[in-house]
């Protein structure tokens, strides 16, 4: 088994010393990382064969990023002067975007300028550099939690089982990876610190991360093993998160994919909270779109009124900075979703109309982010669209397979669409994958909703009073709740009930609960029948 991991330490570039100690420069943008020195190209840890020139043409223009580089620039540093066609200068240009997956159509990295030249148009998070055996501190991404995986602590006391702690970390950066709102640091770099003591604020400033997962692996005579992991904030040393796994050596890689996905999805909560905190922590004069995104997705997270007001004042700060910011846009879309499904305005038709275009605004900005997608997904729910919405949220998963509030949101479309199996599936998948996150209240709303779905009144009941448990202010439940334990024949908990949603919404009426609610006509009909019979008027 040791012999099956050992060939993947080959396939991941590094941010750490070079061997030979020369100088060494890094160049970090979107999941890329290119290592000047070494001249290594890597996506997510994964290397890529690049052609020498265009490589060389690559760094020139990462190097020289923050102006237009001209053809005659290229043809001194790249070619030292020597004559070459303009179709060879275009086929290595071609050749560089097609390493990055850029195109001559889409210029999304390297842009053409008319009769200029050529430019480097992505964001360069960090251009570090390394020189002899000692290390200059990174710059920490600030477009996204930047987070390494640090070498397991093998606690068996047999040297031999290294491979299975360095088989789980494989295993962890690999599927931390695969999720872009994240930048993960490679394997080899992380590893540069096995069996050696560091400060944890130290090894944050020498990678550059916000973020370090340590843990350890243990393993017994009797082939059981266990799995310790924490999630540690590097500024101030904090300890923000921990799990402890059980399992069989004999499923060995089936417990790695276990820790895996619930690792990912436990550790997405947990950094995007400690990313809010840390945004506040900032004073207002430094704050940018990515800032005050971050505070306004605290507050929409809370599906109350007075939050998503809140919201939307931070969002709009945020468009005043960058009006094609997708996130900012796509959270705009969900808080005036979030007015119309659950009756905060008397218009519903226009918040959903203003929710769809604020959507489409940040669809047009072709992201691939799943926490993007999953709230575009969710504001074409709401919306009705079902189909868009289904394809969305299942590009949103097949990116990052641990996205938990996507499979929430799935679960949400399957419920609206009387699949209520599919739904409770999709449910109880998110709250496994995130069982700390604080919108983990919806998820038992949804599975409410797929029992009330289903005709089960009673299970409904229950769910929904669980998640009033969780979420006290989320008065908005009342509303199936009430039918719910209607059809229950639970009469005096309903009208209890009934009572708690008309005293925050008076106004509330039976053609409210339809226009606002994407549950299907025959739902609606049953659900509304179970209103009036309890005094809700049409």
């Amino acid at each position: 088994m040791k012999d099956s991991t050992e060939p993947l330490q080959d396939k991941q570039c590094s941010l750490g010393v070079s061997d030979s100690g020369s100088r060494q420069m890094v160049f970090l943008f979107e999941d890329f990382e290119l290592d000047a020195s070494r001249r290594e190209l890597c996506r997510g840890g994964t290397p890529i064969a690049v052609e020498p020139k265009a490589l060389d043409l690559l760094i020139y223009l990462l190097e020289n990023n923050t102006r237009v580089v001209s053809k005659d620039d290229l043809y001194t540093s790249i070619w030292k002067d020597r004559i070459v066609s303009e179709s060879t200068l275009a086929g290595c240009i071609n050749t560089a975007r097609k390493a990055l997956e850029d195109s001559g159509a889409s210029q999304r990295l390297i842009r053409t300028i008319s009769r200029k030249g050529f430019r480097f148009v992505g964001e360069v998070r960090a251009a570090a550099t390394r020189s002899g055996t000692g290390a200059t501190a990174l710059a920490i991404p600030v477009d996204r939690p930047s987070i390494a995986v640090l070498p397991f602590q093998n606690m068996s006391g047999d040297a031999a089982q290294d491979y299975l702690a360095d088989g789980m970390v494989e295993s962890i950066t690999a599927g931390l990876s695969r999720i872009r709102d994240f930048f993960v640091i490679a394997r080899n770099s992380a590893f540069v610190y096995k069996q050696r003591s560091v400060l944890v604020q130290e090894i944050g400033r020498e990678l550059g991360v916000a973020y370090l997962l340590e843990g350890s692996v243990q393993s017994s005579n009797d082939a059981a093993i266990r799995v310790t992991v924490q999630l540690i904030e590097t500024a101030h040393g904090t300890h923000l998160w921990a799990a402890q796994y059980d399992g069989k050596l004999s499923d060995l890689f089936g417990l790695q994919d276990q820790i895996t996905a619930q690792v990912a999805g436990a550790l997405q909560p947990s950094i995007r909270q400690s990313e809010i905190v840390r945004s506040l922590r900032k004073p207002p004069q430094e704050l940018r779109a990515y800032d005050f995104t971050l505070q306004a997705m605290g507050h929409a997270w809370h599906l109350e009124a007075d939050r998503t007001e809140q919201a939307l004042a931070l969002l709009g700060k945020a468009l005043e900075l960058d009006a094609d910011y997708p996130l900012a846009l796509a959270l705009s879309a969900w808080c005036w979703a979030q007015r119309s499904v659950y009756n905060w305005v008397q218009d519903v038709a226009e918040a959903r109309s203003v929710a769809l275009q604020l959507a489409d605004r940040a669809a047009g900005q072709a992201t691939d982010e799943p926490l993007v997608l999953a709230v575009l997904g969710t504001v074409q729910t709401l919306g009705r669209h079902f189909g868009v919405a289904r394809v969305m949220l299942q590009r949103a998963v097949a990116i990052d397979p641990n996205a938990a509030w996507a499979l929430s949101r799935l679960g949400w479309l399957d419920v609206y669409t009387d699949r209520p199996e599919q739904a409770r599936r999709s449910f109880e998948a998110a709250i496994r994958l995130s069982p700390l996150d604080p919108m983990n209240f919806n998820n038992y709303v949804g599975l409410a909703s797929a029992r009330q779905v289903a005709g089960d009144d009673a299970a409904a009941a229950d769910l929904f009073l669980r998640a009033l448990q969780e979420r006290p202010k989320a008065i908005w439940i009342h509303r199936n709740l009430a039918p719910a334990l209607y059809g229950a024949g639970r009469l005096t908990e309903a009208r209890a009930s009934l009572a708690a949603q008309l005293a925050a919404y008076p106004r509330f009426t039976i053609g409210q609960f339809k226009d606002a609610m994407a549950f299907s006509p025959g739902v609606l009909d049953r659900i509304g029948l179970q209103l009036r019979a309890l005094g809700v008027r049409d």
